[in-house]
């Protein structure tokens, strides 16, 4: 669902300068690590909150150094409200997401949001905690994938959006990805070659 309040998206540029400004207001770090869906990592926590505990990850799953423009142009062309994301501190810098939805609609200052409405952005700095990184693969491999509560963070962009945006200039269509793995099983796999028959016994091969 859209809303009818008129708005005007700015260039990311303009967003990003007023991210930067809100967290050095708040005394966080402005130079942020831009993250996606495939970065965040969900563990099994008994002492955390819903019993899951949230941490990232850039090793395992790199992602492009323009990701959050491309996602932020992306997110911009919806009638949604966008949100600027901090998840945390890691090493000195911020750790941050670009989401999108109506979800986020209703949320203000209680909710730790500070909005632009003429935007149709809101700004959420978070609180001044430390967000573990995960360098060790066991426990990235043994993630909480599915059956964790619905969080903010579930509405960001995924690596494999990203990469149809950059390749299609939108994302595709689920028909449209089912064709394309059709067409790719088709094609002879990387290292398979077409070659010539053996020379019969006795037959110059250089004929």
């Amino acid at each position: 669902m859209g809303t009818t309040r008129p708005y005007l998206r700015p260039p990311f540029e303009d967003c990003l300068a007023a991210w930067n400004v809100l967290l050095a207001e708040r005394g966080f770090p402005t130079d942020p690590v831009w993250i996606l869906e495939e970065n965040l990592c969900f563990e099994t926590d008994r002492q955390a909150p819903a019993h899951v505990r949230l941490g990232f990850q850039t090793r395992f799953t790199p992602q492009p150094a323009d990701a959050a423009k491309v996602t932020y142009h992306h997110f911009a062309e919806m009638d949604q409200r966008l949100v600027f994301y901090r998840l945390g501190g890691s090493r000195g810098r911020s750790i941050c997401l670009l989401l999108c939805d109506a979800w986020f609609e209703p949320k203000g200052e209680p909710d730790g949001y500070v909005r632009r409405d003429d935007w149709l952005v809101s700004f959420y700095p978070g609180a001044n905690e430390e967000v573990e990184e995960i360098a060790d693969a066991e426990r990235w491999q043994r993630r909480v994938v599915r059956g964790r509560p619905l969080s903010a963070v579930d509405f960001c962009m995924t690596l494999a959006a990203l990469r149809e945006l950059k390749a299609h200039g939108r994302v595709l269509a689920p028909d449209e990805r089912f064709g394309l793995k059709i067409l790719r099983s088709m094609h002879p796999r990387q290292g398979e070659r077409t070659r010539k028959p053996s020379p019969e016994p006795g037959q110059n091969s250089a004929q």
